[in-house]
């Protein structure tokens, strides 16, 4: 058997409102990566996307990391983990330098990116990622990547991600907690876009909704570069508490019944079954039909979807999304969903499943690992591009040792 070295293994860690999940993958090419540990536990120290309790958080995630490493058969020690929750802000951003030497270099567009990150930051929030859009030179046409090219003016327009410091620094404890170092720290739908979306939809323009448990994660893509994003922090919880207030049950049969006869919309009902309810007082059981399921609901799926479609309005988003809308996350898993978006967006709308390359004993094909998947593939591509002192790596490397600092002096 081939030596498998260090280098070639990743860990991500998704860290949600109703579940942990981590893999372990192990790096084929440069292009591909093989998923070779999975585990995942449920989480309930979470409260839309944010750590409200650290001791139930950190027994999650050692439950499921130990689950993972013994599929893997190896120990992790470091992982990237995905972020969102209310508290997530962006904002669109222009910067300009001057060419020193004539030709652009890394160095240049670092610089530019700097420059574009000199903005107003509100008290408690720090900078994520600051991800370039496009670049400028001499007033010329829009480039992707300038390096090389003769000019002595580039500007830049950057896409700048924030987040609460005293969120980042709950999510990391916690992590190293439970025994794992904190490689990075990336913004949940930008690591479900690297599963599910293709090349040339990111290139075409394309909008993905990630709807999980405790908050709905959206990101704009076109020309290969983000151009929007948004946590909306109402998302599959809000389902379950709405059949348990409407049916008068209890939360886990709430969850029971969503699972098993959830449907978004009325227009998807093939058969109106009778459904057998559990009371909250206990003891006592109600019986159903289908049909007061679904007018529960689709009332919680019409207003999920129609505030991002208010979003899109809002910021005249519609020309960037020609090739439709892709929604993934457990939420998406509720029949009707596809259906329903279709009607509010009036776009093409699919569901997206992970592009998974390897079969395991468990299948990763469910748009629920898109998130941890997607980590897998964005620490590939960072690992990849680490020798060619890409642009936008310098400061994501600053911004996380920062992250580093602020959770040693919090300790």
């Amino acid at each position: 058997m081939a030596r498998v070295h260090a280098s070639d293994i990743f860990a991500a860690i998704d860290i949600g409102t109703t579940k942990i999940c981590v893999l372990i993958g192990r790096k084929l090419h440069d292009e591909a990566i093989e998923v070779i540990g999975i585990g995942k536990s449920p989480s309930d120290g979470l409260h839309k996307g944010v750590v409200v309790d650290i001791a139930r958080t950190v027994h999650s995630i050692r439950s499921a990391v130990a689950e993972a490493e013994l599929m893997a058969g190896m120990k992790i020690t470091s992982a990237s983990i995905g972020i969102a929750g209310g508290h997530i802000s962006s904002v669109n951003s222009h910067g300009v330098i001057p060419v020193k030497r004539g030709d652009v270099s890394s160095l240049d567009m670092e610089n530019a990116l700097a420059a574009a990150r000199a903005i107003p930051i509100p008290e408690g929030q720090e900078i994520l990622h600051v991800m370039p859009q496009y670049f400028v030179i001499d007033r010329r046409e829009k480039v992707h990547d300038p390096r090389g090219m003769h000019g002595i003016r580039l500007e830049v327009q950057a896409h700048i991600i924030m987040g609460a410091t005293a969120a980042v620094q709950d999510l990391v404890k916690c992590c190293e907690r439970a025994g794992v170092l904190v490689d990075d720290i990336v913004l949940e739908q930008i690591a479900s876009a690297y599963a599910v979306l293709s090349d040339d939809e990111k290139e075409l323009g394309v909008g993905v909704l990630d709807i999980g448990g405790g908050t709905s994660d959206f990101a704009v893509y076109q020309h290969g570069s983000i151009r929007h994003t948004m946590v909306l922090p109402v998302a599959g919880n809000h389902f379950t508490n709405d059949l348990a207030i409407g049916l008068r049950t209890t939360l886990a049969d709430a969850e029971r019944i969503k699972k098993e006869y959830g449907i978004a919309c009325m227009g998807a009902l093939k058969r109106n079954d009778l459904i057998e309810v559990e009371k909250v007082q206990g003891h006592k059981k109600d019986v159903i039909e289908s049909g007061d399921v679904i007018a529960i609901l689709e009332p919680r799926a019409r207003e999920v979807l129609a505030l991002v479609r208010d979003e899109v309005l809002e910021h005249h988003l519609y020309n960037y999304i020609t090739t439709g809308l892709v929604i993934t996350g457990g939420g998406s898993l509720l029949p009707g969903m596809q259906l329903l978006a279709q009607d509010i967006f009036d776009v093409p709308v699919r569901i997206g499943h992970p592009r998974i390359e390897f079969s395991l004993p468990e299948s990763l094909d469910s748009p629920m690992y898109a998130t941890s998947y997607g980590l897998l593939l964005h620490t590939l591509k960072k690992q990849k591009n680490a020798h060619m002192n890409s642009a936008d790596d310098p400061l994501v490397k600053k911004v996380f040792n920062t992250m580093k600092e602020w959770v040693m002096d919090f300790f």
